[in-house]
């Protein structure tokens, strides 16, 4: 039934419908219920996304896409990196053991702090690497600490503007930044049960998404000149489908492993809810190129 399941979404290319696996009788839409005190991201599920996207990423296209991302910065040597979005350590260890640079990574979950700073000793890359855990609602990034920044889904819920003073005043006047966020050009109508679905399984309030607008404005304000701005969403999307199914051919060869059951399928289920939003055009996922004017 699980492979059935999973193959239908995404090993044979067919049309995303609404998962059925695990509603309840209750609530028609409430699928696998969270927990207050579960935790975001047990063991289990970083098994299922190393498997999808690569050791050390939570995000489709892994190291292939952090190459990607930060090509435009044009990074030299020992260049001093902050990074907001490390994962559990797979971009951190490609910035510092495949382009020599000195990294800082930043993440809010203290157990995705501690696999990255794992993953990081175990490639004997704690010399260039380290991360640290911070909070975007009241963030503390340095001052004048970095030539560069890259920054993946930094916001989570929470305002650009606090966020992304942060990061300025962290770069160097002349520093350059990637950023890459989800965005909503419309409020998302929180009792549209598409938006209900995803909202419950990203743990995001539909009303938290900022438009491309104001993040654009934001970057103005704070004194950085764009270089480039695009819209990535058909990539993501080309990614989570790839992902999906070499894991599902993985799965075909080899067999269910023992972490494939229930988490697997809410995986899927996060996947397709996004997926079906970024089809009707309610949430993008932009990329930002921009970079300080060396005023100081």
């Amino acid at each position: 039934m699980l492979m059935l399941t999973v193959r239908n979404w995404f090993g044979r290319g067919a049309p995303l419908t609404a998962p059925t696996v695990g509603r309840t009788a209750s609530d028609p839409r409430s699928g696998h219920a969270f927990q207050e005190d579960e935790p975001a991201w047990p063991p289990a599920r970083r098994a299922v996304t190393d498997s999808l996207w690569g050791e050390g990423f939570l995000f489709p296209g892994g190291e292939t896409e952090t190459m990607r991302l930060v090509k435009s910065l044009g990074l030299p040597l020992a260049s001093t990196v902050l990074l907001l979005g490390t994962g559990t350590g797979g971009p951190a260890c490609v910035l510092a053991g495949k382009l020599g640079l000195t990294v800082t990574g930043f993440e809010i979950d203290p157990e995705l702090v501690g696999t990255a700073t794992e993953l990081i000793n175990r490639r004997k890359l704690f010399r260039q690497a380290r991360v640290e855990t911070w909070n975007p609602a009241e963030p503390e990034l340095g001052r004048h600490a970095f030539h560069h920044g890259l920054a993946i889904e930094p916001l989570c819920g929470h305002r650009p503007e606090p966020v992304l003073a942060a990061v300025s005043q962290a770069l160097k006047p002349s520093g350059q930044l990637t950023l890459v966020e989800l965005v909503a050009d419309t409020l998302l109508d929180a009792g549209d049960p598409e938006v209900a679905d995803w909202a419950r399984l990203e743990r995001r309030h539909p009303d938290s998404l900022p438009t491309e607008v104001s993040i654009s404005r934001v970057l103005g304000r704070l004194g950085f000149e764009f270089r480039s701005t695009e819209d990535i969403t058909q990539r993501h999307m080309q990614q989570v489908i790839f992902g999906w199914r070499r894991l599902v051919r993985g799965m075909e060869e080899e067999g269910v492993s023992a972490w494939s059951s229930e988490v697997l399928v809410r995986e899927a289920e996060l996947w397709t809810s996004r997926l079906r939003l970024f089809r009707d055009g309610r949430l993008r996922l932009v990329r930002w190129h921009v970079a300080g004017r060396g005023l100081g």
